[in-house]
């Protein structure tokens, strides 16, 4: 296996890296988009190329707790491509881990001018902003570090690759603008019936609509959660991890997401994971209740 790796192009390496993410193996992700990293660099820089890698590299990081590594790998990504979304939020998310908020807002903010329709840069500016009161008193902001101007050719250019994106491939792509308004009231809709049979305990038919909800809205993070919930309570627990990861994408700092996960790697076994969750939950959430009480569970069957 060794042999056959060595071999292998920065971008079968970096597609095996995105593999290995998506199932969990964060450290083993981590690792071949190092070997990606190395090769790139050999074969004379492409900024663009370098720049996700090492913003890919740093959410596996993150998701390994690994934050002062997310950080340095984000602003590296950023030095090559400044104002990337991705490395963007992921810094921010780092930066909140660490307790470091006035950072994690300017990041949080910074994204926010790129596309104001983020849902992870809002939430995690309204957050920073409420800790940031708590510490410093209402005169928080006298207290930031400078929040970079994001120039306006980077907004137009980001804008116009998000729609090239959806024109010419279909590919989802996690941070674009907010579809139209009718796209997200039919998404709405679909996710209510959704909410609506899981009263009932009707699982399997609110995963339909929410797999339906999703196709019209695929950033809305609250619809994979619920289908997360509806998983959960079928017992596939394999699609309940998927499904908190993709929330986790666009809100690292998600509380649900992080203990749905958690209840799902707790189900699989796989004890590592979930307590790796519930420390990220309780590093957002020091005083949740539920989740204390998992880990000291898990933490009995170790």
């Amino acid at each position: 296996m060794p042999h056959k790796r060595r071999s292998q192009s920065w971008t079968e390496l970096k597609k095996a890296g995105n593999e290995c993410f998506k199932t969990g193996q964060y450290g083993e992700a981590a690792c071949l988009y190092s070997q990606a990293i190395k090769d790139v660099e050999k074969s004379g820089k492409n900024s663009e190329d370098l720049s996700i890698l090492y913003s890919n590299r740093a959410a596996s990081y993150l998701k390994d707790g690994n934050c002062a590594e997310c950080v340095k790998d984000c602003t590296v990504s950023l030095d090559l491509v400044p104002f990337g979304i991705k490395p963007l939020l992921r810094r921010g998310a780092a930066y909140e881990a660490l307790e470091r908020y006035r950072l994690a807002y300017v990041d949080y903010k910074t994204a926010l001018q790129i596309d104001c329709h983020i849902p992870a840069a809002q939430d995690g500016t309204n957050r920073m902003t409420k800790c940031l009161t708590e510490v410093d008193g209402h005169s928080w902001r006298e207290k930031l570090p400078p929040i970079p101007i994001v120039p306006m050719a980077v907004k137009e250019n980001f804008s116009q690759a998000t729609c090239q994106t959806t024109q010419h491939n279909g590919t989802r792509e996690k941070y674009k603008s907010v579809p139209g308004e009718d796209v997200i009231k039919k998404a709405l809709y679909l996710k209510e019936e959704g909410n609506a049979l899981v009263k009932k305990a009707e699982y399997k038919k609110a995963i339909e609509k929410y797999t339906q909800s999703l196709k019209h809205n695929p950033s809305e993070i609250t619809t994979y959660t619920n289908r997360a919930l509806c998983y959960l309570s079928v017992k596939m627990y394999k699609e309940a991890v998927r499904d908190c990861g993709e929330a986790l994408q666009l809100d690292p700092a998600n509380i649900k997401a992080l203990y749905r996960q958690a209840q799902a790697h707790k189900e699989l076994k796989d004890y590592k994971a979930c307590v790796e969750d519930l420390n990220s939950l309780l590093k957002v959430e020091p005083k949740n209740t539920a989740a204390q009480n998992l880990l000291l569970k898990v933490q009995n069957k170790k």
